[in-house]
């Protein structure tokens, strides 16, 4: 027989063969699908941002429909969505604190003390790998921006100072602000976290303050005015640790001497170009 034709008629009969054996173990090894799946993500947004947790909105459809999240877990979905999700599977809602994404640096144009003039990829993560981006402090934000072209949400923009604003309406705290950032700058917190170090400069003193203005200079007064245990001092930065103590005052701000530490209300409204210290926008 012409070994071309062999050869096909082989690949033929394997193709055959596997065909039936997909066959039947599709009939008999398929799992159905709860048909509430499709429906459920359709009422997602859409982002697959992982901000609740899971891979993607197809992934948290298969957990809400299991019963094993709540639909208040999308930090992304309005209200309305929620509530009609969980209408929609007759569960509650469920509540979850809105959190959102806090720089800890505040020190941008004219209180971070420039050492050179970078030029180069105008990104940080270039910035950062190439001579520290010109700034004297080797921690702080470099104002290059990486943090606001990750952004999804448009809920980062750059101030006045080079500054990154965070406006907490639009934040649905991803976290992708924190994986760009090439100095580990951002944290997602509570919105109700009132009180925000920032500084990341493990400096102290008058060696903390030559390479910036604003820079925490580990003075530990705000350790000793706060409330037992809520903040503590590691190497020389303030660490405010809710869990541990409070609760949380103004009074801990109070006689810092750079305003490293800043209170936040959560009610204040401080517009983009008119962010002195804080680097966030809040409503």
């Amino acid at each position: 027989m012409n070994t071309t034709l062999l050869a096909t008629a082989i690949m033929a009969g394997l193709g055959v063969f596997f065909g039936i054996g997909l066959a039947v173990a599709y009939r008999f090894l398929r799992v159905e699908e709860d048909p509430r799946l499709d429906i459920v993500e359709e009422m997602l947004p859409g982002s697959n941002c992982g901000a609740c947790g899971e891979a993607g909105c197809r992934a948290f459809s298969e957990k809400l429909v299991d019963g094993a999240l709540k639909p208040s877990n999308c930090t992304v979905s309005s209200e309305e969505a929620i509530g009609d999700i969980a209408a929609f599977l007759g569960v509650d809602a469920g509540s979850q604190e809105k959190r959102v994404a806090r720089l800890h640096c505040a020190g941008g144009l004219g209180q971070a003390h420039q050492i050179a003039e970078y030029e180069g990829f105008e990104t940080c993560l270039a910035a950062h790998l190439v001579g520290g981006g010109g700034k004297g402090c080797t921690w702080g934000c470099l104002g290059l921006a990486d943090c606001m072209k990750a952004c999804t949400f448009d809920a980062i923009h750059m101030n006045d100072q080079r500054l990154p604003v965070v406006d907490v309406a639009q934040c649905t705290a991803c976290g992708d602000c924190v994986d760009v950032c090439p100095r580990d700058l951002f944290e997602i917190l509570p919105l109700t976290h009132n009180l925000i170090v920032q500084c990341s400069a493990p400096l102290e003193g008058d060696e903390a303050r030559a390479v910036c203005s604003v820079a925490c200079d580990a003075c530990g007064r705000c350790a000793q005015d706060a409330a037992p245990n809520l903040i503590r001092m590691e190497s020389n930065l303030p660490v405010v640790d809710y869990s541990a103590g409070g609760p949380a005052s103004q009074v801990a701000t109070q006689r810092c001497p750079t305003g490293a530490i800043q209170w936040v209300e959560r009610e204040q409204f401080v517009s983009q170009k008119t962010v002195p210290l804080t680097g966030v926008r809040l409503d």
